[in-house]
């Protein structure tokens, strides 16, 4: 009986190991896997701090331990990812980087090569004080950028996704967004005058303390909440000078 039970309490021990040899296994991983990401370890040293400890593991082991590796090292980058995250209608509260006004090219329109209306984009896209009058970014995902006090007057923004882009004191006027996507963007303070929004999806996005003379709204998608506070802002009176549609007979304010 004794030595029944000693084989069972071994095998219920190896479990107990096992297991925690796979958790071991997982965090160190991540961690390693993290340093080498944020560039504190070369891949060399990487790869044989790991193998150093995969060697005491069984495949097994090691084969669900990579799975937790991965899972907790997608929580740890979602944790510490340096970028910041875009507006979101009403929300201004933001810590932003420096803007780094020695990078080349920094003041150019470049669509998003991830396509996700969420704003999610593998690097900070800073258009902080650019000056881009005049240049177009019609049909570009430009979601997430940062475009406070740049300005944009005249830009085409054509059938452009702007989804939750954080463009306060921005000069956006005269520019056309017509049949555009600009949805959870933080607009405070910003110049639309002159502006075409027709057909446009304005939902949840902030225009508060916004210039909105001469603005055109026709078509545009607002919804019913957005759009009480729209019809609340003084500025929303006029004609637009392209396409004659009264203001705010064309954001269905009466």
């Amino acid at each position: 009986e004794s030595s029944k039970l000693r084989a069972i309490m071994s095998r219920r021990n190896h479990r107990v190991l096992s297991v925690h040899a796979r958790v071991a296994f997982a965090v160190v991983g991540a961690m390693l896997t993290a340093q080498e990401a944020a560039g504190l370890r070369s891949p060399a040293a990487i790869r044989s701090r790991v193998a150093g400890r995969a060697a005491s593991v069984s495949m097994a082991d090691r084969r669900d331990a990579r799975l937790a590796a991965a899972m907790l090292l997608c929580a740890s980058l979602q944790m510490a990812s340096p970028l910041p995250s875009m507006a979101d209608g009403d929300t201004e509260t933001f810590k932003f980087p420096p803007i780094d006004r020695n990078k080349k090219g920094r003041c150019t329109f470049a669509s998003s090569s991830i396509g996700q209306a969420n704003a999610a984009r593998d690097s900070l896209y800073d258009l902080r004080e650019c000056v881009m009058d005049g240049k177009s970014a019609g049909g570009f995902d430009i979601s997430g950028a940062l475009l406070a006090d740049g300005s944009f007057k005249k830009v085409d923004f054509k059938d452009a996704q702007l989804s939750k882009v954080y463009a306060p004191g921005a000069d956006f006027s005269g520019a056309d967004f017509t049949d555009g996507v600009v949805d959870r963007a933080f607009f405070k303070g910003a110049n639309f005058e002159a502006v075409k929004f027709v057909n446009t999806v304005l939902t949840s996005t902030s225009f508060e303390g916004a210039n909105l003379k001469d603005t055109d709204f026709t078509g545009a998608y607002l919804g019913q909440f957005d759009a009480k506070k729209l019809c609340k802002n003084p500025t929303l009176d006029g004609k637009n000078p392209v396409t004659g549609a009264d203001t705010r007979e064309s954001a269905g304010c009466a």
